[in-house]
């Protein structure tokens, strides 16, 4: 296969998806379908990728600042031909160029591959995605005879009978370089919207006899480009299918994939069950033999082998082998859980670092903490850790008790082997296999009830007030 530069046309104004966002950042399975198009045109070999851009050109290119990619500016908005040309200069040094577009994020690597391919194998001058759809409404008709394309009529100038032509133009092309910016001067805009299309450059290129020829797509899918939120949610639900689809080939069973949402980077292992209303987002990595239950939200988060994860909100976590969380846990970012620690309902963690076999069942805030191995905290725990100025760590060592509704203050550390009394507020460092009792003594007040029933029911009080 021969070297290409990738061109990926991507200046459109997005009117209808009326956002402030630029139309091509727009996410589809948690990426900017401008970067699924980019790492479509990589992955199927281009040593260069330029991207025009225009309106919010500066919001584009702060995105992929750290990305290796070029940048050319379409000032004026004047049709695809106009678009392309603008990359004249960037691309001078390539023999063969790809033109693909930003807002048409399934194009796959595969799929570019093969036209490039294909465009070699017939030592064409150009040649033309194509693919046959139910219906071609709206889209350019493919006029050929036999491979070659003898011109692209829009709907619009198609006659009744080119109209029921259903094989369509995809908008992917490849290029000799020269041939097609020598076509691009010679194309006009008299149009009704005043544009420089490509397409005519297809024209050109017939009647100076260069070989155009078509390469059709095996999956029509992939011509769905996104012009407003209707057609970004379709591409999202195609995009989502895939992914799962995928997923289940390689061993992971999903109840019901239609309710779940998965990012095109999450990675899971074999015999993985993910059930219904599972949110997987982000670089997410989860091991084998894992039960995902109920509405979990995962984020950036890597989860062992064995684990058990029900109805949870977990963000930039890391999750050793054979834990248990849940339900209704919210594990916030820099959490670590060593393996077999069980986290219960309403627990909240945050920058925690967990050992192995460390329970906290329930209704516990476990804030800037280290914990180490078999401490059992009791229900109604909180690890005080912000003065409000600051934050501060506690230190819990292996094998404390922690009982119920105990406030730990820190900076403290609970020594290997103490034992914290139920109500406690603990302010000093516990030392190891002591008890720490930080309450008021309880007293009892006999006959209190009955004479205050007896002030308050008997009318009159002692200082002259009203009961």
């Amino acid at each position: 296969m021969k070297e290409f530069t990738a061109v990926i046309l991507a200046a459109g104004e997005g009117v209808r998806m009326k956002s402030n966002i630029p139309k091509v950042m727009h996410k589809v399975c948690g990426k900017p379908m401008l970067t699924h198009v980019i790492n479509a045109a990589k992955g199927a070999g281009a040593n260069k990728v330029i991207i025009v851009v225009g309106k919010d050109a500066d919001k584009i290119k702060e995105a992929y600042i750290n990305e290796d990619v070029e940048f050319v500016i379409q000032e004026k908005q004047m049709g695809t031909g106009h678009a392309l040309m603008q990359a004249e200069n960037a691309v001078k040094n390539s023999s063969h160029i790809v033109v693909l577009c930003g807002d048409m994020p399934l194009v796959t690597a595969e799929s570019i591959k093969g036209m490039v391919d294909f465009h070699e194998k017939e030592m064409a001058d150009a040649t033309v995605m194509t693919a046959k759809v139910s219906d071609p409404t709206g889209y350019g008709r493919i006029i050929r005879e036999g491979k070659k394309v003898l011109d692209i009529r829009e709907h619009k100038d198609a006659t009744p009978e080119e109209l029921k032509i259903n094989e369509v133009n995809a908008a992917f092309y490849c290029f000799n370089t020269v041939d097609i910016f020598a076509s691009l001067a010679k194309i006009q805009n008299d149009n009704s919207q005043k544009e420089y299309y490509l397409t005519d450059a297809i024209k050109i290129l017939n009647q100076e006899d260069k070989k155009v020829v078509a390469f059709e797509l095996s999956d029509p899918e992939e011509l769905n480009g996104i012009n407003d939120r209707k057609q970004l949610a379709k591409v999202q639900s195609i995009m989502q299918k895939r992914i799962i689809d995928k997923l289940m080939e390689d061993g992971v069973t999903f109840i019901n994939p239609d309710t779940c949402m998965v990012d095109c980077d999450v990675k899971i292992g074999k015999d993985t069950t993910i059930y219904p209303g599972a949110m997987l987002e982000g670089s997410t990595t989860i091991g084998e033999n894992c039960s995902i239950i109920g509405p979990c939200r995962i984020i950036d988060t890597t989860i062992g082998n064995d684990c058990e994860i029900v109805m949870t909100q977990i963000n930039k976590c890391v999750i050793e082998d054979g834990v248990k969380i849940g339900p209704y846990t919210n594990l916030r970012p820099d959490c670590r859980l060593s393996q077999k620690v069980k986290v219960g309902d309403f627990v909240e963690l945050k920058n925690a670092k967990v050992g192995e076999g460390t329970k906290i069942p329930h209704l516990s805030y476990v804030g800037d903490a280290v914990l180490g191995k078999h401490i059992n905290i009791g229900c109604g725990t909180v690890f005080v850790n912000y003065d409000g100025y600051k934050k501060h760590q506690t230190v819990v060592e292996d094998n404390v008790f922690i009982g119920c509704n105990s406030n730990l203050i820190a900076p403290v550390t609970l020594k290997a082997g103490s034992f914290i009394a139920a109500g406690s507020t603990i302010t000093d460092d516990v030392p190891e296999n002591a008890l720490g009792i930080a309450r008021a003594r309880q007293v009892n007040k006999t006959g209190w009830v009955i004479k205050r029933k007896q002030k308050f029911e008997g009318g009159i009080s002692g200082n002259g007030n009203q009961a």
